[in-house]
């Protein structure tokens, strides 16, 4: 079996295949054998060393994959060798074999293929888990998401739909345009639209009532003003410190320190909050189970239809992160490794 390593920090050339030794389950662990693998934004970040805390170099990435279940742990009650299912992996996801705690995998049918199930796991649930755990969307909500044709964005605008948003902006580069429409946004081109005062003419000064920034930076702080009174601004990353697909720390840096700091007694005053996301970090399992479990659900009742833009070969890993680099993706990228 083989996976793939960050082999040190840098450009996506820094991604080597290598062999793996054959993974034996813990007793509350399966072994899937991985069909798709998504590829999320953090993944760019990782490699490039500026996502925080990583597991020890080298290592291999990947939150999410679909797959066969092809060995069982002895505790494990509910999973068969042969079924398909999809996991949040946390780390370990670009590889042909992953082992997983049984708690972290949910069964899909036969009807979802496993390009959908692999494009689910983190982009639906952080979405979701914004939307509905944090935000608790309700009819009549406006929404603003900010990187509107990509993963968490175009899982964003099918949820707040599915839970009657009455007007959703999204944000994304002019060459995006027809696309964000056609997932029937109101669409605000990043470069040459002023998104704070789009949002404030089109609901009458008041703002919106959710806000997704992915971008971070000083760009929260518009972000934050883009809000109504009771408004919720949720931070979920950082795409303003990655310039290109090497490493730039003067540039990281720079955005980090320009970095708005909130003062909770202004927050106070303008009655608003900020939630901070990172789904790889959550602790709660069963709340995350809880989340895709309802996912699954809203997929089988297809109130939620995940858009996949491209599969790239597991060997063509450093073309895939090129890609979303160059900001060419709409929708999910994927990697195949059946």
């Amino acid at each position: 079996m083989r996976r793939i390593v960050i082999s040190k920090l840098g450009s996506p050339e820094v991604l080597k295949v290598i062999e793996q030794e054959k993974l034996m389950p813990l007793d509350d662990e399966v072994i899937i054998r991985v069909n798709k693998a998504g590829i999320n934004f953090a993944d760019l970040m990782m490699r490039l060393g500026i996502y925080g805390k990583t597991t020890k170099i080298p290592f291999t990435p990947g939150y999410e994959v679909s797959g066969v279940i092809s060995e069982v742990g002895k505790s494990v009650n509910g999973f068969d060798v042969g079924q398909r299912v999809a996991a949040f992996t946390g780390v370990g996801g670009y590889s042909e074999e992953v082992k997983v705690p049984a708690n972290q995998v949910v069964s899909i049918g036969d009807d979802i293929s496993f390009e959908t199930a692999a494009a689910m796991p983190v982009t639906y649930i952080t979405a979701y888990h914004m939307l509905v755990e944090l935000g608790n969307i309700r009819d009549g909500d406006t929404v603003l998401i900010h990187h509107a044709a990509g993963g968490v964005g175009t899982a964003a605008v099918q949820i707040a739909n599915a839970f009657g948003a009455s007007r959703i902006f999204g944000v994304a580069s002019s060459g995006k345009k027809k696309f964000v429409e056609g997932l029937g946004m109101r669409f605000i081109d990043r470069d040459h639209e002023d998104f704070v005062k789009v949002v404030k003419d089109e609901t009458n000064g008041a703002g919106v009532h959710h806000a997704l920034d992915p971008v971070g930076g000083q760009h929260l702080k518009k972000s934050f003003k883009a809000l109504r009174s009771g408004g919720k601004l949720y931070a979920f990353g950082g795409s303003s410190f990655v310039r290109g697909p090497k490493i730039f720390k003067p540039t990281t840096l720079w955005r980090l320190l320009r970095t708005p700091k909130f003062s909770p007694l202004g927050m106070i005053g303008k009655n608003k909050a900020i939630f901070g996301v990172h789904m790889g970090t959550i602790k709660d399992l069963d709340l995350m189970r809880r989340e895709i479990e309802i996912l699954v659900e809203m997929l089988n009742k297809k109130e939620i239809i995940p858009i996949i833009d491209k599969v790239f070969h597991f060997e063509d890993v450093a073309n895939a992160h090129q890609y979303i680099h160059d900001r060419k993706n709409r929708g999910k990228v994927l990697l195949d490794f059946s």
